[in-house]
């Protein structure tokens, strides 16, 4: 029974996402149902005590990351950055090579630490073009847009500056660029085999005498492009973010040390702050201003015209992302302190590879939640400690932890209730019937570059 109860409150929270209901209004309903069956006298201490704390903490955490990030997405937006950034690509590139123009496109600024769903939103217009001059079924944007922007620059790729990649640098008290090779083997094995996935769907398609088609709905207008800033500068405020961060990464510690007291007059005792904990998401933080600085140096006028209306859109948009995951953290919390958790996980623990044990954990809690971050928080939020000891015992690095859970968040977190995933099949005007089967190949390739990953690792030793 308890574990039925702990299974019905993480089938109850995967439900009403997928219909669409407010994540942060049913995680703690959630929650506290199955505190309701276990112990109906807990229901109001947990809440207050283990639901709301956690949630709250994780608040105190990311909220400034979450903030930055879509800010930096707006002002990149506003400042015309994204469409000379697509159009270059597309130039340079090739329109006739539309998969590859629009992965890249998709790398340069998820990786350059804008938003996951700006990206959506600013690629789209050219995805819809480049795919219609060469003809190409339109069903197939959603597929290519997933494996640049929901895939390897989210996760993989060390020192990216995506939300998935800064939660576990808490926790194993890593950086951002933990395990680059891993990363970067990883990163390399899902481009190639998504490029190729995706032009062995064109090319299927074009057999079958199969174009772009006609009738499709949000069809964006043709984009005029004679006047945009100069590509070098649109990439600067990118550029500027990944060295700033690097940069930081490595200044925070020596600046610091390994543990700082502050003392104000108002306070009745010193601030003290453990720096190998906060390394990571205070060297992002930073970087993410040094890149709106910088779009502000070039792209002052503008930005700053539509400047208020565009923070607001921002911030809320900030807001809605940060609460979601927290309270999802929240959830994830509460479940981890109930009994029926506890044979859930011990028939996790009982893989007895301590890396496939995480991957595992990891990616059927992000598919469970249909989210990465909230997967990821859930996971290691209830057992990053038996992780680390695990580990420990195999002499694993902390940092091969990092990089396996952050990749393995974004594995199975993209199934049909993922917001990122109704987010971009409603910009794009398709159906999870018309588009979403090459979403969930990009899925499966996604979860199957952990365990390549893992193997990697195992047979070589290389980090």
């Amino acid at each position: 029974m308890n574990l039925a109860i702990a299974l019905f409150a993480l089938g109850f929270l995967m439900l009403v996402a997928y219909r669409g209901f407010s994540v942060i209004l049913f995680a703690p309903i959630a929650a506290l149902a199955a505190v309701l069956l276990t112990d109906p006298s807990a229901v109001l201490p947990v809440f207050s005590g283990l639901f709301m704390e956690k949630m709250v903490g994780f608040v105190k955490l990311y909220l400034p990351v979450f903030l930055l990030g879509a800010v930096f997405g707006k002002v990149i937006e506003m400042s015309g950055f994204s469409r000379s950034i697509v159009t270059a690509v597309i130039e340079v590139v090739g329109a006739r090579r539309a998969v590859l123009s629009i992965v890249l496109v998709c790398n340069l600024l998820t990786y350059g630490g804008v938003s996951l769903f700006v990206v959506v939103f600013a690629v789209y217009p050219f995805a819809a073009e480049a795919f219609r001059l060469s003809d190409i079924p339109k069903r197939l944007i959603p597929g290519t847009i997933a494996l640049g922007a929901f895939s390897y620059t989210m996760d993989a790729l060390p020192g990216t500056p995506q939300i998935q990649n800064i939660i576990p640098t808490t926790f194993f008290n890593t950086t951002t660029w933990a395990a680059p090779w891993l990363g970067l083997i990883g990163a390399a094995f899902i481009l190639v085999i998504g490029v190729a996935y995706l032009d062995a769907r064109i090319a299927a398609a074009k057999r079958r005498g199969e174009g772009y088609g006609s009738g499709h709905t949000n069809e964006p207008a043709v984009m005029d492009v004679a006047a945009r800033a100069h590509p070098a500068i649109a990439l600067l405020p990118l550029v500027v973010v990944g060295l700033a961060n690097l940069a930081f990464t490595a200044a925070i510690p020596r600046l610091y040390g390994s543990k700082v007291e502050t003392a104000l007059a108002g306070l009745d005792k010193p601030i003290v702050t453990t720096i190998a904990s906060v390394t990571a998401i205070w060297a992002v933080e930073l970087a993410l201003l040094a890149g709106i600085l910088t779009v502000l140096a070039f792209a002052w006028k503008p930005v700053a015209q539509g400047f208020a209306e565009g923070s607001r859109a921002a911030v809320a948009g900030a807001l809605l992302a940060a609460m979601n995951t927290a309270s999802e953290y929240g959830f994830g919390a509460v479940i981890a302190a109930l009994p029926g958790f506890l044979a859930i996980r011990e028939a996790l623990s009982a893989i007895p590879t301590p890396l496939v044990n995480e991957a595992v954990t990891v990616t059927a809690l992000a598919g469970i939640t249909g989210s990465a971050s909230g997967g990821l928080s859930i996971a290691l939020a209830a057992m990053s400690g038996t992780f680390i000891a695990a580990a420990q015992g195999a002499g694993i690095p902390m940092e091969v932890l990092h990089r396996v859970a952050s990749m393995a968040s974004g594995g199975m977190d993209t199934l049909p209730h993922n917001g990122a995933v109704i987010t971009l099949l409603s910009v794009t005007g398709l159906t999870h019937r018309q588009a979403y089967a090459d979403i969930f190949a990009i899925t499966v390739l996604k979860t199957t570059a952990v365990f390549v990953v893992i193997a990697i690792y195992y047979l070589t030793g290389i980090v």
